[in-house]
C-alpha cells in the first residue's frame, strides 16, 4: 500500500465567470470525498442558516473572507488540501470577477490542472477566453471544462453539446490541448465525484476520477540539466575544512558524478566532483530535489549563478530579454520603469525598454502603441537587466523561464512573467 508521503500531489485550479459555481463545486469535491470534518461541516450548516440559506451552502468551505461571504463571491485565492487512497491534491480556488485576474494569476502559477467552470445557462463569456488564455499563457498542461447547473437546464445533452462545440473553437484559437469537458451539478453532486443518473448520456468518468488519473509528470524538464546556486556551503570546521559546495534545489534535468558542466553566467567549465543531502552521497542529481553539489575545479560560482551541464541545450544568456507580463499592481508600469527582477535565486536590476503590445483579452487583438500597462493587464515587454540573466523560455521550463517584478520601495510583489 502506498504511504500518504509517498503519494503523487496534483495541484489543481478552478476558473470561470462571477457565480459559475467554482467554491461550490470544491465544497462539493470535499464533502463527497469525505474530506472535512464533522466541526466543519456543522460549522458551515450554522453559517448557512445565519445567511438565510434554504440548504447548507458548500461554498463557505472556501470563501473564508467576511467580505466574500457577505457578497456572495470569492475574492481571494483560497487553497484547500485533501487526498483520496489515489493522490493528494491542492486546490486553488481563484476569484470569477475581471478586478480580481492577477488572483487568477497567482492561483494558477503552480498549477497541473485548471478546471474551467461554465454556466450552462450562460454558455461561453468572456471571462471563458480570459481565463483560458491565461491557462495557455502559464502553461497549464489540462483543461477540464466542467459544464456547471445542468440541473437548471433540465440537464439537456443540446444544451452541453452546444458548449462544448463553442469552447472547442475557442480552444482552437488559443491552441489548447489536452481538454475534455464534463456535465455536473456541483450543487446536486452529478458527475462530481459519483456518475450522474440524471445523465445517461453522458459516457465520460466524473470528476474525480480525472483529477485521480491526470499525468503529472509534465513539469519537470528531463533533458536539459538546470541547478540555480542558491548558497556557497563554506563550513567552518575542522571536519569540512576545505569543503566548497554549492546548494540550490535542481530546476531541470539529471546531474551525474563527474559530468562535465558550465558555470553561467561567467561560462567556466569543471566537471561534478561529488552530489550530497546531509553527508549522504548520491550518484545522481534529480530534478526536483534540493542538494550539494562540489566541483573538481575551484571556479568562481556565488548565488545566482546557473551550472548547467555541458553537454545538451544551453539557455539564453544576456541582458535584454522579453517577457509576456501579468501586471497585479494597481500603480501603473510604465515604459522606462525601474524594478527589481527576481529570477530563480537572482536577484538583479532592470528597467522596461518597450511595451510590444497589450493583449485584448476579451477579442484576443494584439494593441500596440501602448506607453503603460494598468492592474490586470497582459502584455509582451522588452526589459533589460543590469547584469546578465541565465534563462529559458517558460515553454520549455516554468522554473528558469519565469521572472517576478519587485517594487524597490515598496518590495511589494508588482508582476509576474513568463520569458518568451
Amino acid at each position: 500500500m502506498i504511504g500518504y508521503l509517498d503519494m503523487e500531489l496534483l495541484r489543481f485550479t478552478t476558473a470561470g465567470s462571477v457565480d459559475d459555481g467554482k467554491s461550490t463545486l470544491i465544497g462539493r469535491l470535499l464533502y463527497d470525498s469525505k474530506s472535512i470534518f464533522e466541526d466543519q461541516m456543522e460549522a458551515i450548516k450554522q453559517a448557512s442558516v445565519v445567511r438565510g440559506n434554504e440548504e447548507v451552502n458548500l461554498a463557505l468551505l472556501t470563501d473564508g473572507l467576511r467580505a466574500e461571504r457577505e457578497q456572495g463571491i470569492t475574492i481571494d485565492v483560497a487553497y484547500r488540501y485533501f487526498a483520496t487512497p489515489r493522490r493528494k491534491f491542492i486546490i486553488a480556488d481563484t476569484p470569477g470577477h475581471i478586478q480580481y485576474t492577477r488572483n487568477m494569476v497567482t492561483g494558477a502559477s503552480t498549477a497541473d490542472l485548471a478546471i474551467i467552470l461554465v454556466d450552462a445557462r450562460n454558455g461561453i463569456l468572456e471571462q471563458t477566453i480570459r481565463h483560458s488564455y491565461i491557462a495557455k499563457l502559464l502553461q497549464i498542461p489540462y483543461i477540464v471544462v466542467c459544464v456547471n447547473k445542468m440541473d437548471l437546464v433540465n440537464f439537456s445533452r443540446e444544451v452541453f453539446d452546444d458548449i462544448v462545440g463553442k469552447y472547442n473553437a475557442l480552444a482552437d484559437r488559443l491552441e489548447l490541448e489536452n481538454v475534455s469537458f464534463i456535465p455536473i451539478s456541483a450543487k446536486l453532486g452529478d458527475n462530481v465525484v459519483e456518475r450522474s443518473v440524471n445523465m445517461p448520456w453522458y459516457v465520460g468518468v466524473p470528476l474525480m476520477e480525472v483529477l485521480e488519473s491526470t499525468p503529472i509528470d509534465h513539469k519537470i524538464n528531463s533533458s536539459d540539466a538546470r541547478f540555480p546556486v542558491q548558497w556557497v556551503v563554506r563550513p567552518i570546521s575542522d571536519k569540512f575544512h576545505d569543503f566548497r559546495g554549492y546548494a540550490g534545489r535542481m530546476a531541470g534535468g539529471i546531474f551525474r558524478k563527474g559530468e562535465q558542466i558550465i558555470a553561467l553566467p561567467s561560462g567556466q567549465t569543471s566537471s561534478i566532483e561529488s552530489i550530497s543531502l546531509c553527508e549522504e552521497q548520491f550518484d545522481e542529481a534529480l530534478t526536483p530535489l534540493s542538494l550539494t553539489i562540489t566541483l573538481a575545479d575551484d571556479i568562481d560560482v556565488s548565488r545566482g549563478d546557473m551550472i548547467v551541464s555541458a553537454d545538451g541545450k544551453q539557455p539564453y544568456v544576456g541582458q535584454d530579454i522579453t517577457v509576456m507580463v501579468c501586471w497585479l499592481n494597481p500603480r501603473e508600469m510604465r515604459v522606462s520603469g525601474k524594478f527589481l527582477l527576481r529570477h530563480t535565486t537572482a536577484s538583479v536590476k532592470g528597467i522596461v525598454k518597450s511595451i510590444d503590445y497589450r493583449v485584448d483579452i476579451n477579442t484576443l487583438e494584439k494593441i500596440e502603441g501602448e506607453s503603460s500597462l494598468k492592474m490586470n493587464d497582459i502584455a509582451q515587454i522588452t526589459i533589460r537587466t543590469a547584469k546578465p540573466l541565465v534563462c529559458d523560455k517558460y515553454v520549455d521550463n516554468r522554473t528558469t523561464g519565469s521572472v517576478v517584478f519587485i517594487d524597490e520601495t515598496t518590495n511589494e510583489t508588482v508582476g509576474a512573467g513568463m520569458i518568451i
